[in-house]
């Protein structure tokens, strides 16, 4: 796909924890998986988000991306302290270098940084598709994880176009 990135957001060890893995954490992570393998396969640009903050600290273990769906040589990674990927990051610099208009959105936390670049991407004029069963988070004291999903799926639908992880072709 001409003109089109992978952006893997915050697929970080801690999203995974064997103590507290976000919800279907191993459905998750091969559609992950899929998902950048796929890309990779149509030479199409993987460009992986790694959040930042208290918990988060650079170099921890927490904090690297998991080794399942660890970036390559070369393949960018953008430091981000926000839930929106752009907010003063590399973010936007790099998509522009590449000449990349349409996105398409996988990894965590739904109900915030997926959330949050999803209408950031799309106000800023990004084609964006979401991986509606490529996104994950954990039960709130109000909803289920799957609840909170499905309830976002829905409300972004207003901005972007939704596709099953498998049904997203790079080719």
């Amino acid at each position: 796909m001409d003109n089109t990135a992978l952006l893997v957001i915050d697929a970080q060890n801690e999203m995974f924890a064997e103590d507290n893995p976000v919800y279907n954490k191993d459905g998750l992570l091969e559609n992950l998986k899929n998902l950048i393998e796929g890309a990779r396969s149509a030479n199409v640009p993987v460009i992986f988000v790694q959040h930042n903050d208290r918990a988060l600290v650079a170099g921890n273990h927490d904090w690297q991306i998991h080794a399942s769906v660890q970036p390559l040589a070369g393949e960018a990674v953008i430091q981000k302290t926000t839930p929106d990927s752009f907010h003063k990051t590399e973010l936007q610099n790099a998509l522009k270098a590449k000449n990349i208009q349409n996105l398409i959105l996988a990894g965590n936390q739904t109900e915030y940084c997926i959330d949050t670049t999803c209408r950031r991407a799309y106000s800023l004029g990004y084609k964006v598709t979401l991986a509606k069963d490529g996104h994950g988070t954990w039960d709130s004291e109000l909803l289920t994880a799957k609840q909170i999903i499905d309830h976002h799926n829905d409300v972004l639908s207003s901005f972007a176009e939704l596709k099953e992880a498998k049904e997203i072709q790079f080719s």
